[in-house]
C-alpha cells in the first residue's frame, strides 16, 4: 500500500512503517525527543545525587560560624555545576506552541492516557489545555524520560 505523507509517497510495505507511525503530524522531530529524554534522565539523575542516602537536602550549621558573622564566600560551592535540569527547562521552554503540545501528546501516549490511534485527540487535547508553562507541567512528571520513549516506540518514532 502507498500512501501520501507530506507530499511524497510513502511505500509502507517498504518502509516498514505501521499506520500509527504514517498518521503522525508531530512537528517535533523523533530524534530531538530522544534528546531531550537524554536530557531528562540527565536532570533525574543529578536530582536523585543530591538526595542520597535519605537525606532530603538536610543541611547543618556550625553555630559559631553562625554567630561570628554575614558572610556570602561559600555561596558558589552551594551553586551547582551540573545545569541538566536548568537546561531542559529551557529547551522545553524555547518549544513553539505545536512543539510544545506535541511533546506533550507523546508523553500522554507513552503514560497511557491514549493510545498510539488517537494521537491526534492527544495532540489536540494539549494544545487545548496549555495554559502555564510546559516545561514546568512536563518537568513535574517522574518518569517524564521513560513516558517519551514509551511515547516514541508506541508511535513507531
Amino acid at each position: 500500500m502507498t500512501i501520501a505523507n507530506d507530499t511524497k509517497w510513502i511505500d509502507k510495505e517498504k518502509t516498514g512503517l505501521s499506520e500509527a507511525a504514517m498518521d503522525i503530524n508531530l512537528t517535533l522531530s523523533a530524534d530531538t525527543i530522544r534528546m531531550l529524554v537524554q536530557k531528562a534522565r540527565a536532570a533525574a539523575s543529578s536530582m536523585r545525587d543530591t538526595f542520597e542516602d535519605g537525606h532530603d537536602g538536610d543541611v547543618e550549621f556550625d553555630a559559631d560560624t553562625l554567630e561570628e558573622g554575614h558572610n556570602h564566600d561559600g555561596l558558589a560551592e552551594e551553586e551547582s555545576t551540573d545545569l541538566s535540569d536548568t537546561e531542559l527547562r529551557e529547551l522545553i521552554e524555547d518549544l513553539n506552541v505545536d512543539e510544545a503540545a506535541g511533546l506533550v501528546a507523546v508523553a500522554w501516549v507513552g503514560r497511557g492516557d491514549f493510545e498510539a490511534e488517537d494521537f491526534e485527540q492527544a495532540l489536540e487535547e494539549a494544545k487545548e489545555r496549555a495554559v502555564g508553562s510546559t516545561a514546568k507541567y512536563l518537568l513535574g512528571m517522574p518518569l517524564l524520560a521513560d513516558y517519551l520513549e514509551a511515547g516514541l516506540d508506541a508511535l513507531d518514532l
